[in-house]
């Protein structure tokens, strides 16, 4: 009878938990879907030649830019997920497994960085790539600018894939410049992680 009881506590314990849990993920998607729009869907075979990758990743998250904890919960960018990355001339494609590939032109990207952690992914030591981007107008919902955080696999592709988007970016017209902005502005910039080890 006892063990009956502490049976049905547990289970009772674990459907609260997955309820609150539903529950936030829902509210949270509610409250950005008016805020962040849908993103663009990859198109086919305007993508342009493969400059870096396809490398195999961890999709962490998208928050919105300067708030690394404020997770996007809207068309599943808050979504954690394996995903394989690359770049091309016209942009970044984060194909994911389980979820929407995303599809970042490169029109709407604006930085690419090395971040310890962000939305309560913490790995240390620089292990994520941040890129900075504007998820285009769509359905009356107005551009958005976010961040989002990839994990490569394998140590020594951070860098490369950082490289890769910053070269992309500087090809642009204006590149350059706007390269040297985004860089000056994230250097004016901490992160909440680093707020809190100070």
């Amino acid at each position: 009878m006892r063990v009956l009881a502490v049976a049905l506590l547990v289970a009772l314990a674990i459907f609260l938990v997955l309820y609150v849990t539903l529950i936030g993920r829902r509210r949270l998607a509610q409250r950005t879907t008016a805020v962040v729009p849908v993103p663009p869907v990859v198109p086919e075979g305007a993508l342009g030649a493969l400059r870096f990758g396809p490398l195999d990743a961890v999709y962490v998250s998208t928050t919105l830019h300067g708030d690394w904890l404020a997770r996007v919960g809207a068309h599943g960018l808050g979504d954690r997920s394996n995903a394989q990355v690359s770049v091309h001339d016209g942009g970044l494609v984060i194909e994911r497994e389980g979820a929407q590939d995303l599809w970042l032109p490169v029109g709407t990207i604006r930085n690419a960085s090395l971040a310890p952690g962000m939305a309560g992914k913490y790995v240390g030591t620089d292990g994520l790539v941040v890129v900075t981007w504007a998820v285009p107008e769509a359905d009356g919902v107005a551009p958005a600018l976010v961040d989002t955080g990839l994990r490569p696999r394998r140590a020594t592709d951070r860098g490369g894939l950082v490289d890769a988007v910053r070269h992309l970016l500087a090809e642009q017209p204006h590149g350059q410049q706007a390269q040297q902005q985004a860089q000056q502005h994230q250097t004016q910039q901490h992160h909440p992680y680093e707020q809190e080890a100070r």
